[in-house]
C-alpha cells in the first residue's frame, strides 16, 4: 500500500517539473528560431476608419526596419517618409546601451539595438532575451514609458533612456 503512494508522489513531482520547465522555456523564448536581428517592426492602424479596415494590426520581427508605404495612400509626403534617429549612449553598471528608432510620421515603426553590454557572457545572454521584449514594449506603447524586464533592470532603464533621447530628437 505504501508503495502505491510513493509512485503517485514521484509521478506528481515529475509532472510538475516538466510543466515548470515547459512554461519557463516558453517564457524566456528558449528554442525559438531567431531572425538574427534585434529589429522589430510593427504595422499599426491609423485613426481613420477607412485605413483601419485595410491595415490590420500586426507585429512581426523582421530584419528590415522599414515597412511598405504602398498600403496606405491617405498620408502626405512628409508623413510617409521614414526617419531614423540614434538615441544617446546610456551607461549601465554592465556596459553601454544605445538604440536606434525608425519612425514614420509620429509612429515608431522599428527599434534596433546599436550597442548593448557584451563584456560578460551573462550580460550577452540577458540582453539577447531582454532587448526583443523591450523593443515590442516600445512599439506597443509608442513611447519610452515601458515595463522593466525582470532580471534585466539596468538594461531596461538604459534602453528606456536611450529611446527617450531618440524620441526627443524626432
Amino acid at each position: 500500500m505504501n508503495r502505491m503512494k510513493w509512485r503517485g508522489t514521484v509521478l506528481f513531482v515529475v509532472i510538475l517539473t516538466v510543466m515548470g520547465l515547459t512554461i519557463g522555456l516558453r517564457l524566456y523564448g528558449v528554442g525559438q528560431v531567431a531572425t538574427g536581428s534585434t529589429a522589430a517592426t510593427a504595422v499599426l492602424p491609423t485613426s481613420s476608419p477607412s485605413a483601419t479596415a485595410s491595415a490590420a494590426p500586426s507585429a512581426t520581427a523582421s530584419a528590415s526596419p522599414s515597412t511598405s508605404a504602398s498600403s496606405s495612400s491617405a498620408g502626405t509626403a512628409s508623413a510617409s517618409a521614414s526617419k531614423t534617429v540614434d538615441g544617446a549612449v546610456e551607461q549601465t553598471p554592465y556596459g553601454p546601451i544605445q538604440v536606434q528608432i525608425t519612425a514614420k510620421g509620429k509612429t515608431i515603426t522599428a527599434v534596433t539595438v546599436l550597442q548593448s553590454p557584451s563584456d560578460r557572457g551573462r550580460s550577452v545572454e540577458i540582453n539577447a532575451q531582454a532587448t526583443p521584449i523591450l523593443a515590442q514594449e516600445v512599439l506597443s506603447s509608442q513611447s519610452a514609458k515601458i515595463d522593466t524586464v525582470s532580471g534585466a533592470t539596468y538594461t531596461s532603464e538604459g534602453y528606456s533612456q536611450s529611446v527617450q533621447a531618440a524620441i526627443d530628437k524626432l
